[in-house]
């Protein structure tokens, strides 16, 4: 991996046998067709692909089968996010973020440098920072890094394995009939649905539990403690849903409204908190826990 000036990683692409190119050019254009060839053609010509050694190649340079190449992406535009994140704690080790609504984790889409692992890169000027997790680009709260590559894979095994308590907090609509039962379990068996962006239940063996909490009730909107016993994708968002009580400002579920691309209404950010967080640090033995500054409106 590489990083450059600003501190976005460089993409990683294996060159697969079975193909015949030209050139490194022909491969990234049949590769990646919804990017111009002469995006292609100037990032060869800025010196922004790379092998494996960090050698910057040509756009005429052979087709080498069975190799992987490094390259920087780049966007014209990105939404601006004009929100800032908090470093709540940071040692040799780990790094806990306290990230805002709209923000996402990573690069994606639309999103390079506007991510909060590229603002964190910049902020502290660790290259090696990794997420031990993800939460939603909807979602704010908590978001735990690594700092050394070497212990990646302990800390992101706590995940793995379940061994990581989270808690959650949301604004839904008040619900006299659910009020009654809280506090409760609710299970359920989520899969893909036919849109890529939202989950939903299906019959089966359960997947996924949340157990839900009240906490303050404002009619005709009440606060939930949730805390997710398991990790699927819209979890949280997808089971307060199926009891009829979505979260306020979920352009998701029920109903998937059109995606908002630059233009992005910051006055309806998706109620829905990372809280809390607790585990065992497997590298230095201590018992972690952390909270959100931040509190749902």
């Amino acid at each position: 991996m590489k990083v450059n000036s600003e501190g976005v990683s460089s993409s990683r692409v294996y060159l697969p046998a079975g193909q015949i190119h030209a050139c490194l050019l022909d491969f990234f254009i049949a590769t990646f067709p919804h990017i111009d060839a002469s995006e292609w053609r100037s990032r060869f010509d800025e010196g922004l692909v790379f092998n494996q050694e960090g050698e910057a190649l040509p756009a005429s340079h052979a087709y080498i089968p069975n190799t992987h190449l490094l390259y920087f992406r780049r966007l014209a535009r990105e939404p601006d996010l004009p929100f800032e994140e908090a470093i709540l704690f940071q040692d040799e080790h780990i790094l806990v973020a306290d990230k805002p609504h709209f923000l996402p984790v990573t690069p994606s889409g639309l999103y390079l440098h506007q991510t909060l692992l590229n603002r964190l890169k910049k902020k502290t000027g660790i290259q090696n920072l990794s997420p031990m997790h993800r939460i939603d680009r909807d979602t704010a709260g908590l978001v735990i890094f690594s700092v050394n590559p070497p212990e990646r894979a302990q800390y992101q095994n706590l995940f793995r394995d379940r061994a990581v308590k989270k808690v959650y907090e949301a604004i839904a609509p008040y619900s006299e009939e659910l009020i009654n039962k809280l506090p409760m379990t609710y299970q359920s068996r989520l899969e893909e649905s036919e849109h890529f962006l939202q989950m939903q239940e299906v019959e089966g063996e359960a997947n996924a539990d949340t157990f839900i909490e009240l906490l303050e009730v404002k009619k005709p909107w009440a606060r939930y403690r949730l805390s997710p016993g398991s990790g699927k994708k819209h979890q949280l968002r997808c089971h307060l849903n199926s009891l009829g009580i979505p979260i306020q400002h979920d352009q998701i579920y029920p109903i998937l409204t059109p995606y908002q691309g630059y233009d992005l209404d910051f006055s309806k950010p998706l109620q829905l908190l990372a809280k809390e967080i607790y585990f065992k640090d497997p590298v230095t033995g201590q018992e972690r826990s952390f909270s959100s500054q931040r509190v749902l409106a």
